[in-house]
């Protein structure tokens, strides 16, 4: 293999690490302009983007605890912004408890195909019965404030009921929308400004950049014995 060839795959290496990196589920997304943190995550598996914060109502200042009733939740989600410079991301919504193609709701445990039992399950690792707190997938830290259950946008057949999604035990069912439970942010597609690269890419870069660099070593010796 020459060197022209060689470095061709080494690129080719490089480049596909790089991608394979960069299109990690859970890509951070800047939401107010700070260089260095993400108020939010882009899920590239569901082409959503979630608060980082998942008790968002209560760090803001816009409810004591956090905890609302249906109707208060979907009235202040639809009311959250956030402005870095001349973009503002005023686009939110309660979470969807319905499968990818519209069906459902899946009743119960290990409903993996709504939008949070994907978070719970796909991207967080959690197990059924089980919170989502003693998941030790390393993602679980990119989210604070995770709470016991969480109000969906998806109604039922009956005015009184609403689906919802418990991460104190990957529970998906349906509930009163009297009762007070809380509130997690998303929005349809890629939300926010990806400030930092992920550290992922940085080292896949560096991978192929030496692999590249070997190759030219080695080339190199070759001529010269």
């Amino acid at each position: 293999m020459n060197i022209h060839t060689t470095l061709i795959v080494s690129s080719l290496i490089a480049a596909s690490l790089v991608t394979g990196a960069a299109h990690a589920a859970l890509q951070g997304r800047d939401l107010n302009g700070s260089a260095g943190s993400f108020e939010a995550y882009y899920d590239t598996d569901l082409n959503i983007t979630w608060l980082a914060d998942a008790n968002y109502a209560k760090t803001s200042g816009y409810h004591s605890n956090g905890q609302m009733t249906w109707h208060e939740a979907t009235t202040w989600v639809a009311s959250l912004s956030f402005i870095a410079g001349v973009n503002v991301y005023d686009d939110w919504r309660l979470p969807s408890a319905l499968n990818q193609n519209g069906t459902g709701p899946c009743n119960r445990f290990n409903c993996t195909d709504s939008e949070m039992g994907h978070m719970f399950y796909v991207e967080l690792g959690g197990t059924a019965r089980h919170s989502i707190l003693e998941s030790t997938d390393p993602d679980l830290a990119k989210f604070s404030n995770i709470q016991g259950l969480y109000w969906s946008s998806t109604e039922t057949s009956n005015e009184s009921l609403v689906w919802l999604f418990g991460p104190v035990d990957g529970y998906q069912g349906t509930n009163y929308k009297a009762d007070y439970w809380w509130a997690w942010a998303v929005s349809d597609g890629d939300v926010g400004v990806s400030a930092v690269p992920e550290p992922e890419t940085y080292a896949m870069l560096l991978a192929g950049l030496l692999f590249i660099g070997f190759a030219k070593r080695h080339h190199s010796n070759n001529h010269k014995s």
